[in-house]
């Protein structure tokens, strides 16, 4: 069906949103502008399959509250989706209907509706421990006579030893540590553009100088990212699946010599496990909240609830310390509701 004038907007209205308005105005993130367009695929598709939206009927009143109230029962029934879940999509669905609401002063009342929609009741999730042991066994299980053996080892041990968000550790570039220091220190980019400074112990300078020289030479770029994509090169991060899936070799290995390693490991867990263990050795809530890049403290407060074992001083847990164009995909013609909409077929 041939698309409506006003159809046409709203698809343009999207593209712009996701490709443009998402990563210069709001966050640099690519995995965040992901989520929000991974949730207005499937509103799309909601309304193509469940309400009989397409090219010819799309306006803005197809993201009136109602639609949306019935999308979250449908994500819940139909994709099996958790609260959670739910909540995630319901946020980055409201962005755009806020976005909406900006660029068109008749729709303001599109976004006043969303914003009144509950969301979804949750259990706040136990977060998961890791022993001292459990993560020393891990990060010896690469081959450290390969490079990416080195590598996987600087990646945990960087990981680890500033509890940085793995988004964090894969955007650094080579610009922003500072291993050369009186007191070696990394600066990273966390939720909101918000930077902070990390301090380095002896140990993960250590093994992150020999990291620089192995992967980058003597003459490092200072645009280069520390981790980088094999197939990108040094002006492509690593990407979070290609982490995942080495720290889960790695965890299957070292399951063999310590039973604490967990099979189903992701780089989220090494975060949990340092704030566990600095709340173990002492170090302050409120601190390990600034550590962590936390906004609220009631976000730190989960790992009070983390029973880990008493060993060694504060902040020396493992070590000593004293030895991102897309194109407007919006003018082109197709037959379903997201090729209008510039958005990817959601697969059946």
């Amino acid at each position: 069906m041939r698309a409506t004038k006003e159809s046409v907007v709203i698809a343009k209205y999207i593209n712009t949103f996701l490709n443009d308005y998402m990563p210069s105005q709001k966050t640099k993130s690519e995995y965040t502008v992901k989520s929000y367009d991974e949730a207005l695929t499937l509103y799309i598709a909601f309304l193509e399959s469940e309400k009989g939206i397409n090219s010819g009927n799309l306006r803005a009143e197809c993201f009136s509250a109602a639609n949306i109230e019935s999308w979250l029962v449908w994500l819940r029934d139909k994709r099996g989706n958790s609260p959670e879940t739910c909540n995630v999509r319901l946020a980055s669905l409201r962005a755009f209907v806020k976005y909406l609401g900006k660029q068109n002063v008749k729709c303001l009342y599109l976004s006043q509706e969303a914003s009144q929609i509950d969301r979804r009741k949750t259990v706040a999730p136990k977060i998961a421990g890791m022993s001292k042991k459990a993560v020393l066994a891990l990060i010896e299980a690469p081959d450290a006579s390969t490079k990416t053996g080195r590598r996987d080892i600087a990646l945990m041990v960087a990981m680890y030893g500033t509890a940085a968000r793995m988004s964090e550790i894969l955007s650094l570039k080579v610009e922003h540590l500072h291993l050369g220091e009186k007191k070696p220190f990394v600066t990273v980019i966390g939720k909101g553009d918000k930077i902070r400074t990390l301090y380095l112990l002896p140990k993960t300078v250590a093994h992150l100088k020999a990291y620089i020289r192995d992967a980058h030479g003597d003459n490092p770029s200072p645009d280069s990212y520390v981790f980088y994509s094999r197939n990108k090169g040094r002006g492509g991060q690593m990407c979070q699946n290609a982490v995942n899936k080495q720290l889960k070799k790695h965890a299957a290995a070292a399951h063999k010599q310590c039973k604490d390693v967990p099979l189903d490991i992701h780089a989220h867990r090494l975060r949990h496990a340092k704030a566990s263990h600095w709340l173990d050795d002492g170090v302050n809530i409120v601190q390990i909240s600034f550590l962590l890049g936390h906004s609220q403290l009631e976000t730190t407060m989960v790992y009070l609830d983390i029973s880990t074992e008493q060993e060694a001083r504060a902040l020396a847990t493992l070590e000593d310390e004293n030895d991102e164009t897309a194109p407007k995909r919006w003018k082109a013609s197709g037959k379903s509701l997201a090729d209008v909409c510039g958005l990817r077929q959601l697969k059946s």
